[in-house]
């Protein structure tokens, strides 16, 4: 029989990371300092939980889901007063330390499964405020989606996502890490990212990010079209030609060849077009 807090359970998408390269890497990309108040999402067993520890972190907070995690957690760890634990869900129980206040990094190996919303949570969407800014976080993801965090316009993994989160945050690519780096191995490739997520003095207005989260998710729903298939809907042919024109876009190009600075100007565009429309009426 397995010990207690070592059968991995795949509702909560465990693979345990055991490379210690690989640690070493997150550890490093992390650039902890003595002041530095660490929450790690998803400790598990502890393996980069003791990295984090022999860093020069001032704090370090694990969320752990699974209550036979915690228990083996809490012995691992009870000799350690720079650690704290917390069962729960992350993307439901306030992300705050025992004292109140926010950590400023994040270090996690996010399950596969929820990595959509909890990105959502720790970066933010556009049109809104964050609910926590963080300094940095450094995330073990599923290689396809970094790839698409971190694609550039023109190659095929670029997305929807891809504007977004480099509209949010300045992301960079760490390692890319093996099935064989797990227990048990997964069956696809991972890599470890990290997001500077941008200071609300640096991001755009609101009401602009809104624009171009609905101008995105517009012509992302359909890919593989031309933009001239799907922006018509937001704008008639003739203000659309005229709007491309006058900020260097082709209506044949598809949406993953635009970078996010031009999703910026058609946003642009296009408010000024519906803002002098409502102006007529």
């Amino acid at each position: 029989m397995a010990s207690q807090g070592m059968i991995t359970r795949k509702r909560f998408g465990q693979h345990w990371l055991k490379d210690v390269s690989v640690l070493n890497k997150i550890v490093d990309a992390a650039d902890l300092v003595e002041n530095d108040r660490i929450l790690e999402i998803g400790p598990g067993r502890g393996a980069l939980t003791e990295k984090l520890l022999q860093s020069r972190a001032g704090l370090v907070h694990g969320i752990e889901l699974d209550f036979d995690l915690v228990a083996g957690l809490k012995r691992r760890f009870s000799d350690q007063p720079r650690f704290t634990l917390q069962e729960g869900d992350a993307l439901s129980i306030p992300l705050m330390l025992p004292d109140g206040k926010p950590a400023n990094k994040v270090v996690a190996n996010i399950p596969y499964n929820i990595t959509g919303p909890l990105l959502s949570r720790l970066v933010g969407r556009l049109g809104r405020r964050v609910e926590t800014s963080y300094q940095r976080l450094v995330l073990l993801l599923q290689k396809e989606v970094a790839q698409r965090i971190l694609s550039l316009p023109g190659q095929s993994s670029c997305s929807a996502l891809s504007i977004r989160l480099q509209l949010l945050a300045k992301c960079r690519k760490v390692c890319e890490v093996p099935p064989g780096s797990f227990s048990p191995p997964p069956k696809v490739y991972s890599q470890v990212i990290v997001l500077d997520p941008l200071r609300e003095t640096e991001r755009l207005d609101f009401e602009l990010e809104s624009k171009v989260d609905s101008l995105v998710r517009t012509a992302f729903l359909s890919r593989r079209k031309k933009l001239r298939n799907t922006l018509i809907t937001l704008c008639p042919l003739n203000e659309l030609e005229v709007l491309a024109k006058e900020k260097g876009v082709s209506l044949d190009q598809r949406p993953q060849e635009l970078s996010p600075a031009i999703w910026i100007e058609l946003a642009k565009g296009l408010r000024k077009i519906q803002f002098l429309k409502r102006n007529e009426n």
